[in-house]
């Protein structure tokens, strides 16, 4: 992988799910990260407020947003595989310290130096590609908040044209919400299973036998619906094929267990 020569010291922020339920997406976030000529540390860190932020709990969001600010503040950058978590450090910490001028200061600051995995690859370090072999048909399905906070939408898609072998077919409406949002798909529980439902649709329809993004809520939600309609879709976090870490279960298969 190709990018530029001075070491910037990166605090990767792993995120809630990744840490709970797929820590392969942080190896291989921490992976491109250094082949791109950056100096890795991955801080104590908990919750970035998001779902609090979400339900209306502005409280408990600042709370956790001064905890994250305190933690990474020291970063050259903070970067996050995640467009929703990258989307609230980015672009709503700021407005959680509107009554404190001095907080906000730090808040503006801090967001500046804030970017989701893929864009901060492309966009501040210039790779133009990966060394990875991906010899598969996949679709790659643009998260919301990636695409309409943060403008993630190019970005993959350059990188993945550089996968050997890999050949990416563009479902129908690879840009429309797939019914997770967090919060969303606790509270509105039937209408989120109608949005994936259609979206596993344009999912079958492309013929890829593979379904990338670069949300880990968003595949997770994907793959569950994919696995409960009985198909074999391989469901896989954009990173994990950028950075050739694909031999492990995909998301949503269980992992072998290992005999005694």
């Amino acid at each position: 992988m190709s990018g530029q020569n001075d070491k910037k010291r990166v605090g990767l922020m792993s995120t809630c799910l990744v840490d709970l339920f797929r820590p392969t997406v942080g190896f291989a976030a921490a992976r491109l990260l250094e082949d791109a000529g950056c100096t890795i540390e991955v801080p104590p860190q908990t919750c970035c407020g998001q779902p609090a932020y979400n339900s209306g709990d502005k409280t408990h969001a600042r709370e956790l947003a001064l905890q994250v600010i305190e933690t990474f503040e020291s970063y050259d950058y903070v970067v996050i595989p995640s467009g929703s978590c990258g989307g609230m450090l980015a672009r709503h910490y700021p407005e959680l310290f509107e009554d404190d001028p001095e907080l906000q200061r730090r808040a503006l600051a801090f967001s500046a130096k804030c970017f989701e995995l893929i864009s901060f690859l492309t966009d501040v370090m210039k790779v133009e590609r990966v060394s990875s072999s991906f010899p598969r048909k996949v679709t790659y399905h643009d998260s919301c908040s990636g695409l309409r906070e943060l403008g993630v939408e190019a970005q993959p898609r350059k990188l993945l044209a550089s996968v050997q072998g890999l050949e990416l077919v563009e479902m129908k409406d690879a840009d429309v919400c797939c019914g997770f949002g967090g919060a969303f798909a606790v509270k509105f529980g039937e209408i989120s299973g109608q949005i994936v439902e259609r979206k596993t649709k344009d999912i079958d329809a492309t013929g890829a036998d593979v379904l990338l993004a670069g949300d880990l809520g968003c595949l997770m939600n994907m793959a569950g619906r994919l696995s409960r309609q009985g198909k074999a879709t391989e469901v896989r976090h954009v990173a994990e094929v950028l950075a050739g870490m694909t031999e492990g279960p995909a998301i949503g298969q269980p992992k072998e267990r290992t005999r005694t």
